[in-house]
């Protein structure tokens, strides 16, 4: 293949061009694209909500200019009766602009308590099963501005330190693959114009305004306190900051790892020494909840309280073995052993 046909094959369809070329859809690219800066092939989610499909449009063009590859997936947890037929629906507008996305299904018994921490999990495990097949590093998720300030309340209302405060950044790891939102510091507005502008739709999920989950009801807070005077700008400058406490935090956890424990392969154990415990209590219990998760391979880790309870645990002089987060964790004189629990 000759340069000029290398050059027609990466060129930008003239039907999405056009969109581009619109003042505020090219201006919001520009942002995004600074915002991804990546060279490698990537996953993107798509729900078929605003966010997700202003995604779908803007990683489009980003994979024709960067000369990607992209797999696009709307997951149908089947929680709702008509979650199926929105999801084929999508699929359809979707391929009207040569995005060609796969539905990929929740199995099984549905949850009927903390439904949609559940699903998020799920719609996790089905991604990153998705990544490790194909040996995809990235998976694009469509969170935005206003995700980001909500996620800052509601982990205040469950009492988070800081990493939970911080937690919906632009990048995060899972499974040892890259969580990217490269839509943090867009705006809903800006999202939902690209959603009607391209694809003139997007599906209104109704639990989005069911007040018996808590999301719903600090998006309605955060409306009174807009009111109010609440200055978004300041208010991200503040989780921007507390980012920056947060890094320093994860360099010294990255050096405990390093320097104090030892992974044996052939065992799959992890062998841990008595300094790994004399740092600064945050960075011990952070060093061991990543350790609990490298050796069971979950996919989130366990609950503060008990990560908490164990650490007490193992500096008592009587403290032998016990189970925690899929693994088996045992003290032999000084040493402490984590093996995966089966």
């Amino acid at each position: 293949m000759n340069l000029k046909n290398l050059s027609v094959k990466n060129k930008i369809p003239k039907f999405l061009k056009n969109k581009l070329n619109d003042k505020r859809i090219g201006k919001i690219y520009k942002k995004f694209e600074k915002s991804l800066g990546i060279n490698e092939n990537f996953i993107v989610a798509v729900s078929g909500g605003s966010d997700s499909l202003a995604l779908a449009f803007l990683s489009k063009i980003y994979s024709i200019k960067k000369k990607l590859k992209v797999k696009y997936y709307i997951v149908d947890h089947k929680l709702r009766a008509e979650s199926s037929i929105e999801a084929k629906l999508v699929k359809k507008i979707l391929s009207k602009f040569q995005i060609n996305a796969q539905i990929l299904y929740w199995q099984g018994k549905k949850p009927k308590k903390n439904i949609q921490s559940l699903a998020r999990t799920k719609r996790f495990e089905l991604l990153v099963s998705k990544c490790k097949k194909f040996e995809i590093n990235h998976i694009l998720l469509g969170h935005h501005q206003g995700d980001l300030l909500e996620n800052f309340f509601i982990r205040i209302l469950r009492g988070s330190g800081l990493k939970g405060l911080i937690s919906l950044s632009k990048k995060t790891k899972l499974n040892n693959v890259s969580i990217l939102r490269p839509l943090i510091n867009q705006k809903k507005e800006d999202l939902v114009f690209i959603s009607k502008k391209v694809f003139d739709f997007y599906v209104k999920d109704p639990s989005n305004d069911d007040e018996k989950f808590q999301r719903v009801r600090i998006r309605k807070l955060l409306k009174e306190l807009k009111n109010d005077g609440l200055d978004k700008g300041k208010f991200i400058k503040t989780i921007s900051n507390l980012k920056k406490s947060n890094d320093v935090i994860d360099h010294y956890v990255n050096k405990n790892l390093e320097n104090n424990t030892i992974f044996l392969r052939k065992e799959k154990q992890l062998i841990i020494n008595d300094v790994f415990f004399k740092q600064p209590y945050e960075v011990v219990f952070r060093s061991l909840s990543n350790s609990l998760n490298f050796v069971s391979t979950k996919y989130y880790p366990s609950r503060g309280k008990k990560i908490d309870r164990i650490i007490k645990d193992i500096h008592k002089s009587s403290f032998f073995r016990s189970t925690l987060g899929g693994c088996l964790i045992e003290k032999v004189n000084q040493t402490v052993i984590i093996s995966r629990e089966y």
